[in-house]
């Protein structure tokens, strides 16, 4: 059934791409929903056309977006559409490419469809579990980079202890980001703080049907539909790197 259900879901996400591709670069209304957390209102145009045509594909679906107040009734949804709108919303203000809409469908705590649509960088990315990562019509494969030193990380700037790696354009959109490992473009991406479950559901199952190595930051398994519905950082690699960079991350990230 799922399998069915992805290429409708990657119209639905092209769609709703299209839909804020066609605002972009245009002034239009923007605040901060927190201190540092901005929002416009294509984000919530785009929540509201992806709510409205995911829904209707599975209405007994649980429901969890950066735009939408969460309701505990998801616990109890075996399946549930995991959603941001548009992932890097300060380059897309900024009419900068770097961003994307990004829309999961998990089932039993894990992404089983992921999809990305960039479109300001002409992008579609898709990944259903047991059934590999696309880009376009390009099968993704993670790198078989097989050392910290050198490996390629999207990031403007490095900390000090990091300097043997080296540095590769950075996407506003983490989701982005991960889909640079998936896509053997990047070697190793890694945050350190507590994240959203929005952020990196669908960039996880791209990562992972592309051979790469996916955990938090910790080097522990990541789940999905959970209470917080959010996790400790994420780290996604090139499969051979995975734990060296879990020993090296270890005290960083108070593991």
């Amino acid at each position: 059934m799922i399998e069915g259900l992805a290429p409708r879901i990657g119209e639905i996400v092209a769609e709703a791409g299209a839909l804020a591709m066609a605002r972009f670069g245009t002034p239009m209304d923007q605040w901060e929903k927190s201190p540092g957390q901005l929002v416009c209102e294509l984000d919530l145009a785009v929540n509201n056309l992806l709510r409205e045509r995911l829904m209707a594909l599975l209405p007994d679906a649980g429901w969890l977006s950066e735009e939408t107040a969460d309701n505990a009734d998801r616990l109890g949804r075996r399946r549930l559409w995991v959603v941001d709108p548009i992932d890097g919303t300060r380059d897309y203000l900024r009419g900068r490419p770097g961003w994307c809409v990004s829309v999961a469908l998990v089932e039993d705590g894990q992404p089983v469809v992921g999809v990305l649509a960039a479109p300001a960088r002409g992008e579609h990315w898709r990944a259903v579990a047991g059934q590999g990562a696309y880009q376009g019509d390009a099968r993704l494969a993670a790198s078989d980079h097989a050392t910290l030193a050198g490996a390629r990380v999207p990031a403007d700037v490095l900390p000090r202890a990091d300097r043997d790696f080296v540095t590769v354009a950075k996407p506003n959109s983490i989701a982005l980001r991960m889909a640079m490992v998936a896509a053997g473009q990047a070697d190793l991406l890694a945050t350190l703080r507590w994240g959203n479950e929005w952020d990196i559901a669908a960039a996880v199952l791209l990562a992972r049907e592309a051979g790469a190595a996916v955990t938090d930051a910790t080097g522990a398994a990541l789940s999905f539909n959970t209470p917080r519905a959010r996790a400790f950082g994420v780290l996604t690699t090139a499969p051979a790197i995975h734990a060296a960079a879990v020993a090296r991350l270890r005290e960083r990230a108070g593991a």
